[in-house]
Order: C-alpha cells, then sequence, then structure tokens
C-alpha cells in the first residue's frame, strides 16, 4: 500500500492551490492529488467565466473577503510569473433601479473596508468606459482591477508545477472514504495518508459525511448557462458590465463578460439542476440524485427563507430566450434578440444548503479534525481567492 502524507481529494483550483500551499511549506513531503476526472479542472474550475474579482460583494466579516482581494493579487502574479494571458479589462456595476441604491452604497463601504479599488461614476464616465450601458443607470461603480485571465493555462501550470515539486497524480480514481486501519479507501484501493483535504468540488458533502462531517449540509447544483454576443455586438462590450446584484443571495445576475479569447458572454443563469453533472438538459442527471435534489429544493421552497421562492421563479424563467434576453437588455439597451447566439459553455455551481435552516450558505464552511479537513460550498470567488483561500485551507488543518 502506497503512503502518502497529504492527499488531496480533487483536482480543481482549490485542491491543486491547496497542494501547493502544502508543498511550499513541506517540500519533502509525500503529496497525492486524487481525481476522479481523467485531467484537472473538467468541473467548475475549468467551466468558470475567467473573471478576477477584486471583492467589493463580500463583507469584512466574510472567508470570501478574506481571500478575495489578496487571492485575486496573488492570481495575478502567478500569471505574470508563467506568461499566462491576463487581462485587466475592468468591471462596471450598474444600477438601473432606485431601490438599487442602498445596495450601491454597501458595495461601497465593502470596498473600502476591504482596501479595494471602487468608485462611484456619473453617466458621463459609465459610457466613456463602456459606451453601451444603459445612459438611464441610476448609478454606477467602476472597479479597475477587475480583471479575465485564462482559466486553462491557469490550471495546465498548477499541474506542471505540482509535477514538478514531487506530487503524484492519479487521475480516473475517486476517495470514497475512511478505509481500515485509517487508510483512505479509493475506488483503486486504499491509499494510506496522514491527512486528507477534501476538495471534491460538488462531491465535497458526500465525502465528508463519509468522515462524519456536514451532518447538517448538502450541496444542490444550479446550472450556468450563457449565450455569447454576436461579432458586431461584441465590439461594443470594453471589458465588464454587470447589475447591482442581490446581496442577500449568492448569485450576481446576468451579466456581460469579454473573456481572454475575446468572446462576450453573456449570462450565467442559476437555474436548479438535476444532477451534480447536469450540464445539458438531461445529460448528467441520475434518477436518485435527482429525486435527492428535487427534495431539498422542495424544502426550500416551502421554507422561501430569503424569499427562494422568487429566486427560484426568476431563475427558472431563464431557461427560455425571451426573458434571458430581456435581463441582458437592462445593462445593453442597444442589444437586440439576434444578437445573442448559443454557446456550448455551461457550469455548476454547487450551493450549500443549510438543511436545519433551509437556507443556502453564503460563506465557505469548513469541517475537519486531526485526520481530515472538508471544504464546503467553495463556491465564487474561490477561483479568483484561490491561493488566499488555500493558505486558509492549510492554516485551519493544523496539518503543518
Amino acid at each position: 500500500m502506497e503512503h502518502f502524507d497529504f492527499v488531496i481529494a480533487g483536482a480543481g483550483v482549490v485542491g491543486l492551490t491547496t497542494a501547493l500551499a502544502l508543498l511550499h511549506r513541506a517540500p519533502t513531503a509525500r503529496l497525492a492529488v486524487i481525481e476522479k476526472e481523467p485531467g484537472p479542472g473538467r468541473h467548475a474550475s475549468g467551466r468558470n467565466s475567467g473573471v478576477l474579482h477584486c471583492g467589493l460583494y463580500y463583507g469584512s466579516d466574510t472567508k470570501k473577503a478574506k481571500v478575495c482581494a489578496t487571492g485575486g493579487r496573488l492570481m495575478a502574479q502567478f500569471a505574470a510569473e508563467h506568461g499566462i494571458r491576463l487581462h485587466r479589462n475592468g468591471k462596471v456595476l450598474v444600477a438601473t433601479d432606485p431601490a438599487q441604491l442602498p445596495v450601491v452604497e454597501k458595495l461601497l463601504t465593502n470596498a473600502r473596508d476591504g482596501g479595494i479599488r471602487a468608485e462611484r461614476i456619473d453617466t458621463q464616465t459609465l459610457l466613456a468606459l463602456e459606451p453601451a450601458a444603459p445612459p438611464e443607470a441610476v448609478a454606477a461603480i467602476h472597479c479597475p482591477d477587475t480583471a479575465v485571465i485564462d482559466v486553462q493555462a491557469v490550471m495546465a501550470t498548477l499541474t506542471t508545477r505540482l509535477t514538478e515539486a514531487g506530487a503524484r497524480f492519479f487521475f480516473q480514481r475517486r476517495v470514497a472514504g475512511p478505509g481500515p486501519d485509517g487508510a483512505i479507501a479509493t475506488t483503486a484501493g486504499p491509499i494510506a495518508a496522514g491527512f486528507l483535504f477534501n476538495c471534491a468540488g460538488a462531491y465535497a458533502d458526500v465525502l465528508a459525511r463519509a468522515y462524519g462531517f456536514a451532518q447538517n449540509y448538502a450541496l444542490v447544483p444550479f446550472k450556468g448557462l450563457y449565450w455569447k454576443l454576436t461579432p458586431a455586438s461584441a465590439a461594443r462590450i470594453h471589458g465588464n458590465i454587470y447589475p447591482v446584484p442581490d446581496i442577500a443571495m449568492p448569485f450576481l445576475g446576468v451579466h456581460l463578460t469579454r473573456s481572454i479569447s475575446g468572446d462576450v458572454y453573456v449570462g450565467p443563469t442559476a437555474i436548479p439542476a438535476l444532477g451534480r453533472e447536469n450540464y445539458g438538459l438531461l445529460a448528467g442527471a441520475r434518477p436518485l440524485e435527482a429525486a435527492a435534489i428535487l427534495a431539498r429544493l422542495a424544502r426550500l421552497w416551502l421554507a422561501d427563507t430569503d424569499h427562494f421562492r422568487a429566486l427560484a421563479a426568476t431563475e427558472l424563467r431563464k431557461y427560455g430566450k425571451a426573458h434571458f434576453y430581456q435581463c441582458a437588455k437592462r445593462l445593453m439597451p442597444s442589444l437586440r434578440p439576434d444578437d445573442l447566439v448559443p454557446t456550448t459553455k455551461a457550469g455548476i455551481r454547487p450551493q450549500l444548503v443549510n438543511l436545519a435552516a433551509n437556507r443556502l450558505e453564503m460563506d465557505y464552511i469548513l469541517e475537519g479534525d486531526a485526520r481530515s479537513l472538508h471544504v464546503l460550498n467553495a463556491i465564487s470567488p474561490a477561483f479568483t481567492g484561490s491561493f488566499a483561500f488555500a493558505e486558509m485551507i492549510v492554516a485551519t488543518s493544523g496539518a503543518l
């Protein structure tokens, strides 16, 4: 039986940066990364928009705030060191309703508390930055440090760096739970390990329960679908145009993002999905998993905590192009329906549900003991903040 000091379950960005943080602190440690897919970043990490957020969405008392801005700077530094494409194209947040003005002030307070560069701008400045933005906007915020990055290059470079540092990768193999005599059970036999870091993303709750954790939690998947702008309409977008979000909800709303490729994507939705890998209409949905997800969604619907019914109803309407188009048009009034073209880009956001309180959890949650640490709810801005989040994970674990 092979023995490792540390085993990482999951080769998404959180798993890989946690592995790198461990090897920075303990260069001679024997470390394994176990991933059920044929390669790294096949799910949330490799499918996200590539936006590096500045962090103004998050209150200073949250883990998200503690890692986002710092992590974004570390990610940009990593990109510069390794020749990874990064474009600091900035972001504007646009308020189109006077009811959003208190949120604008809250976001600016978050920025001040977090030392984040963000300023309220007038309509003239907004249109100079983004000529396609709504001229009737009631308020706007400019975040100059928001950037987009080559996600696939980040994942490939992290994998190469770890391999060079001595990490072992085991692909198409899954961590199943605790094995006999303190070992870790996997689908290809047991592995002896000193400590397990559960960075399994959408399956983190399943693995955590096998170790006796996440007893009051379950991950529910939400599907992010996108449309893409035609080249002619994309030329009118300089960077990123976001709505002012409902900060009581975990989703940021439909927005426009000029990606590192130059394409402009519109989205995503946050539609309740029938499976943790349900990227298509029914593809990736499994009957038993779908039944459990629907039961959890039904409980959320009945409890209606934080207006969950309104959220679900709004998101489900975005399955239709007509409603999706109206959401996008609020941010780009010149948009026409035929400016939106289909794309295969889709992602799954696994959102942690507190089963006792029937509510969506908004922050990262870490649970563990002397043998394992379980990273629950590793949602946005987990990619942006991953280098700083990894340091938090390692420090919390007490494994070093």
